[in-house]
């Protein structure tokens, strides 16, 4: 139950509050959050107290205010997670894209290599099926975004590491509506289709470092178009 606070540090009271009753009320992604006032009557705070504490969850990326609809929860929050918001300016894509794209290398090819290491059985029919599907409608469309973004994304569950799925989704979601079709491109990154397969291969004979390499043959391939389709 959301109670009545005493009268100090009433912003922090009341980010601390109101994780506690996301996390006891078990809100999910999705999730529509008590408005504003009846947060400000529960907690016996002000109303303009309640809306600098959305604005701080929406600076971190975990809630959304949609007009007319309320706000919404997008992550989990509790007091114990840790949310490390992601900005850069976009003004200049081309520049931004091979920034990710620096940060990226470093934490996908390490990606790789620990799924190599961990994965085990289940993962590898996941990873498989995503891949089979991606080949399945690049082959049929030429293109296979959401596809390939699935088997990346079995890749980073492989870890068995949770971060590695959360940083990447995150660089990935910064810049969500430039990865489907960057530059208006359908075949951006297409070149680098047969390497997901080697890298699968890689993750499936536990060789972390070949699933280091197979992984730079993508983001190479991605760095090379960023640059080549931005002239």
């Amino acid at each position: 139950m959301l109670t009545p606070l005493p009268s100090i540090d009433r912003t922090r009271q009341v980010i601390d509050a109101l994780s506690d009753f996301i996390e006891s009320s078990k809100l999910q992604a999705g999730d529509r959050l008590p408005t504003e006032r009846e947060l400000g009557a529960a907690l016996s705070v002000g109303r303009s107290t309640v809306r600098e504490v959305i604005t701080h969850f929406q600076a971190l990326g975990v809630m959304e205010t949609r007009k007319g609809s309320g706000t919404y929860l997008l992550k989990p929050v509790s007091k114990a997670t840790i949310h490390m918001p992601l900005s850069l300016d976009t003004a200049h894509l081309r520049d931004a894209l091979l920034q990710t794209l620096e940060v990226r290398r470093g934490i996908e090819c390490e990606a790789g290599m620990v799924a190599a290491k961990k994965r085990t059985s289940k993962d590898i029919a996941i990873i498989e099926e995503k891949l089979d599907e991606m080949e399945r409608v690049h082959i049929a469309k030429g293109t296979s975004g959401p596809e390939d973004l699935a088997f990346h994304l079995a890749v980073y569950d492989a870890t068995h590491n949770p971060l590695f799925k959360q940083l990447l989704e995150q660089i990935r979601g910064t810049f969500e509506r430039f990865w489907t079709h960057p530059f208006d491109r359908q075949d951006f990154a297409r070149r680098s289709f047969p390497f997901h397969r080697t890298l699968f291969n890689a993750i499936v004979a536990q060789d972390p470092e070949a699933a280091r390499a197979e992984t730079l043959k993508i983001l190479d391939v991605v760095e090379e178009d960023i640059k080549e389709m931005s002239k």
